[in-house]
């Protein structure tokens, strides 16, 4: 029997309408386009505005438009997880919110919360559940709506963050294309360097937790960047390295989009041009785990049958992780 893998057969995206830009920021915390450009490469992202929505909208609007483009039915549909770090609620969980909105019925679904690497988690765990045979089609949403999160006084963390969604479609495949390997990693000493202080069950939401402003992301920025530009690096290259890619046989990065100079230091290491490497941090800066998905997109039109495309990230936690896949359909 041919051995199964799992592969993408299709992605749609969603971005909210509205752009906020750095100039616009400039009039709310004290920085400039400059400052921000050089440190982090964002330019402007997009922002979810409207009372009572949430990352299950942004991630809903995703879905419909893959079953579209896939010609899938709901109803098909095995599986659905949802890798984001803003779930509409504390439970139930975002992934089954969606399926209802969508009208998926036939599926289990779970959430996965590991901070910016969810979407490679959550591709490499749905990965292994179309492998088993049992399961056709699965959904992987990357989706979060990170202004929901973010102090828009802090000039060191609001500069980065936007809100998005994209969702993939994974089937089985016979052909020798679709995911081949991944390397998934964490260490909880980074949870010093970057976390939500309150809101969980050790510092419940309280007057005194949103007094202090302890519900938004807390970062120290210098020490997740030597942490990221570390690990991120090294589980590209070891994933080259334990499938016998060279420099020349990658065709693609694809990179957690949340500095671009963590991209570079990436590239630089794996040994790869410029010009192979999926950037568009300036339009939508740090989406947390819809950046993966997006980037996917925004080339699709570019990926060619057969190439191989290696998927990097590195989240609070701390987390990181690479994919090897080897791309399943020409774009039509």
């Amino acid at each position: 029997m041919d051995k199964i893998t799992a592969e993408i057969k299709g992605i749609a995206t969603f971005l909210p309408e509205y752009i906020l830009t750095n100039k616009e920021l400039e009039t709310i915390v004290d920085t400039s386009d400059e400052w921000i450009v050089t440190r982090t490469g964002v330019k402007e992202r997009r922002i979810l505005k409207g009372e009572g929505l949430g990352t299950s909208d942004m991630a809903t609007e995703a879905v419909k438009k893959l079953l579209k483009k896939t010609n899938t039915s709901a109803d098909e549909i095995d599986l659905v997880i949802c890798a984001t770090t803003t779930p509409d609620m504390q439970f139930p969980a975002t992934a089954t919110i969606v399926s209802d909105k969508v009208g998926i019925k036939n599926a289990f679904s779970f959430d996965i919360n590991a901070a910016c690497s969810g979407f490679i988690y959550s591709l490499a765990t749905a990965a292994t559940y179309v492998e088993s045979g049992k399961y056709k089609k699965v959904i992987v949403i990357g989706a979060d709506k990170m202004s929901s999160i973010v102090d828009y006084t802090d000039r060191t963390t609001c500069i980065l963050f936007g809100d998005a969604a994209g969702a993939v479609l994974l089937g089985p495949s016979k052909d020798g294309t679709g995911i081949i390997d991944s390397i998934l990693k964490s260490d909880g000493v980074g949870r010093r360097y970057l976390h939500q202080k309150a809101g969980g069950s050790v510092k419940p939401a309280s007057h005194e937790t949103v007094d202090a402003r302890e519900h938004y992301v807390y970062q120290e920025g210098q020490m997740v960047f030597k942490f990221a530009v570390k690990k991120m690096a090294d589980v590209a290259v070891e994933i080259m390295e334990r499938n016998n890619l060279e420099s020349d046989d990658v065709d693609w990065l694809v990179p957690h989009q949340a500095n671009l100079r963590i991209i570079d230091a990436t590239a630089r290491r794996m040994g790869i041009r410029k010009e192979q490497v999926m950037i568009n941090i300036e339009k939508y800066g740090n989406t947390t785990n819809a950046t993966i998905p997006l980037c996917l997109s925004d080339w699709e039109s570019q990926l060619k049958k057969g190439d191989n495309i290696v998927l990097a990230a590195f989240g609070g936690g701390f987390t990181w992780g690479s994919i090897y896949i080897k791309w399943a359909y020409d774009y039509k």
